[in-house]
């Protein structure tokens, strides 16, 4: 028998989909009584804990970060943190209840504070689930490189929230992403919701996991089917990256675990240390393998054998012999500089070719391989090795006429194949390898002029695992951009091998601890121009690209020739939809419009008192009342733009103008309210 509900038992409650009758339960429906959407937030991560696994990787979730918004205008209903609040202890924020004019300074009334406060001291801030709008504003400019190549892009600003802004402009169009996160050693080195996590945190670990699930689920859908992730990380949380990227990318997509010997302590108690990772893992592994993906390096020291080479041959007057014999001589002392696959090859033929011989029997018999090959000087079949030749007559054929088979004195000597260094050139890539790590402190100290980041990757490391990876048009992300090593990597191999891939960079304009603690001790505030002068941004990801690229140093002083390429760095910002015109809303998502046509030629930056404006990769169309002659412009075109945009809250006019114009045209509609294309924010916490 069932007893019925009463005051003293009552029914089991709901929570979620699933009926429970426990203390939590019953706290559940307390809650609902007095804030139902509380209620539902609790009830949804309590359903989340019941189904999530019991395996694997479980860490407690934490909200994402607030993001201060020091564009946005200190006005009632909004929440504000004080402008010069110290990174370490809990961040005090209020709601705004008014703002009021005392002369020429403006103070608010903030909701349990008794004062009011200056303007001037607060910043908005918008918490996770409040929506924001984004927008690109241009900053810098280099324009080195050639017009119809992809511009790279560094983009200063939370990276959480460029990866929402990208995921608009980018969806499934990434080839590589590249990423070296805070390794979360405790050290100050990074911040979550502002402030500096510690090592002595409880929460160390799963704030960081928080953290990171975030940004590598929005990047996962910023990759191709094709493409790839690689993520730098120390033994500090090595482990439970690896199975967080089991989580998000899924265990079958898992490529390789690199390891990266780049110092060492010789006094050291156990093992002597030095030890970074790459995580790889592949957005479909199976697509890969499809289109018969394979990863190949240039073998180490290839460049300077070859070049060593063509020096002996010269100087031995084309011969043989004597080009060996110099060679030889000239290998010893390049043998530590050289990989082994190379320093074998040490022998010059009668063409100035480097070779080293190798064995022509086949691994196993087949009867197609036996067959006579004749001496070329007696006529005579030579000795045959057991199990025949490694190549079939027509292959045979053709090393004898390039001159590729070694005959020994007469047919009693079995011949030898030459293999040639060039042919040889490239390698599969080890998952392990060495590489000082201290060239690329020394590097950048010498681009800056002095030390400004510790510990910046090498970007010759980069070069050769991003050759490696990614095609030579690739379009590469790194949205922990730090000092800028990616976009040089890029740069620098378009310039080896003729490329045209893309960097599309995300940095902050952070303080480091050290010099945060300086400049509040001389009075200064974020957003003041002395502070943000001291942001890794401003301070080093910028000088540092800008030198590379220009070959002039922030001082005047020469670096370099400098490189092909054109740059554009932009501040992330974010508009006020009760404050912007719609004309200044255009100009704020004009660069995301850019971006997502390739970031090639001119940006269309203003919105177009015509009603439309066309550039050779992208066009705008902004009024369809001005359709006939934007249409007419396009057919009119031999080559017209391959990607335009519709600005229309309607789905029939965009039809229309869709099918009115030429064929195999990509079309994209915006809604006429230009932030509500780019409004993020909202979508996780939904």
């Amino acid at each position: 028998m069932t007893e019925a509900p009463s005051p003293t038992n009552p029914a089991p409650k709901v929570v979620g989909n699933k009926p429970g009758s426990n203390v939590l339960d019953d706290a559940l429906a307390r809650v609902r009584a007095l804030d139902p959407a509380l209620a539902v937030t609790l009830a949804r991560e309590v359903d989340a804990i019941r189904e999530g696994r019991k395996f694997g990787l479980v860490f407690e979730k934490h909200l994402p970060e607030s993001v201060r918004l020091p564009e946005h205008p200190v006005k009632r209903g909004v929440k504000v943190v004080r402008r010069d609040s110290v990174h370490g202890g809990q961040e005090q924020t209020w709601r705004v209840l008014k703002v009021v004019s005392a002369g020429i300074e403006r103070l608010a009334y903030l909701a349990d504070v008794e004062e009011p406060v200056p303007v001037a001291d607060l910043v908005v801030v918008r918490d996770f689930g409040e929506p924001v709008y984004p927008g690109l504003k241009p900053i810098h400019r280099i324009e080195r490189g050639q017009p119809n190549v992809p511009c790279h892009v560094v983009i200063n600003g939370e990276n959480y929230h460029a990866l929402q802004a990208l995921k608009m402009t980018h969806r499934k169009a990434i080839d590589l992403i590249y990423i070296d996160p805070p390794y979360n050693t405790g050290n100050q080195s990074w911040i979550y919701s502002d402030r500096y996590i510690a090592d002595q945190d409880v929460f160390k670990h799963s704030k960081w996991l928080s953290f990171m699930e975030r940004r590598l689920t929005f990047a996962r859908d910023l990759l191709k089917d094709t493409g790839i992730i690689l993520v730098a990380i120390g033994d500090e949380e090595h482990h439970r990256l690896r199975m967080l990227m089991d989580q998000v990318f899924g265990p079958q997509n898992f490529i390789a675990n690199i390891v990266w010997q780049g110092s060492g302590k010789n006094d050291a108690r156990y093992t002597a240390g030095g030890v970074d990772y790459m995580l790889a893992y592949a957005r479909d592994e199976s697509t890969l393998a499809e289109n018969e993906v394979r990863w190949r390096v240039v073998k180490p020291g290839i460049d300077l054998a070859l070049e060593t080479a063509k020096k002996a041959w010269e100087e031995s007057g084309h011969d043989p012999s004597e080009a060996t014999k110099i060679y030889r001589a000239a290998l010893r002392p390049l043998r530590n500089v050289l990989g082994p696959a190379v320093f074998r090859y040490d022998q010059i033929d009668d063409q100035g070719r480097v070779f080293q011989a190798g064995d022509l029997s086949s691994p196993s018999p087949r009867e197609n391989l036996r067959y006579d090959l004749h001496h070329p000087k007696t006529g005579k079949p030579v000795r045959m090795p057991a199990n025949g030749w490694r190549l079939d007559p027509d292959a045979m054929e053709e090393r004898l006429k390039d001159n590729r088979i070694l005959f020994g004195p007469d047919e009693t000597t079995t011949p030898r194949i030459k293999r040639l260094l060039v042919d040889q050139a490239v390698q599969v890539p080890y998952a392990t390898f060495t590489t000082p790590r201290m060239p690329g402190s020394k590097r950048l100290e010498a681009i800056l002029g002095d030390k400004r980041f510790p510990f910046p990757k090498d970007h010759e490391v980069l070069m050769r695992w991003f050759s490696a990876i990614a095609p030579s048009d690739a379009v590469i992300l790194d949205f922990f951009g730090g000092s800028g090593s990616t976009t040089e990597a890029v740069a620098r191999l378009n310039a080896e091998d003729g490329g045209t891939r893309q960097s599309i960079l995300v940095t902050n304009n952070e303080v480091g601890a050290k010099d945060s603690k300086a400049l509040r001790a001389a009075g200064c505030s974020p957003g003041d121009p002395e502070w943000e002068a001291r942001g890794v941004c401003r301070y080093v990801t910028q000088p540092r690209i800008t030198t590379v690229v220009t070959g002039t140093r922030p001082d005047g002083s020469i670096y370099s020739n400098g490189l092909s390429a054109t740059v554009e760095f932009f501040d992330l910002t974010y508009l006020d939809p009760d404050r912007v015109s719609r004309a200044r809303d255009f100009e704020a998502i004009a660069p995301l419009l850019w971006m997502q046509a390739g970031a090639i030629g001119r940006c269309i930056s203003k919105e177009p008192s015509e009603g439309w404006a066309l550039s050779d990769r992208y066009a705008v169309l902004v009024d369809v009342d001005a359709s006939e002659s934007f249409v007419a412009a396009m057919s009119a075109l031999q080559k017209p733009p391959p990607l335009v945009f519709v600005v229309t809250d309607s789905p029939s006019d965009f039809e229309d103008v869709t099918g009115r114009l030429p064929r195999g045209i990509r079309t994209y509609r915006l809604y006429e309210s230009y932030l509500r294309n780019f409004e993020i924010n909202v979508e996780a916490a939904q």
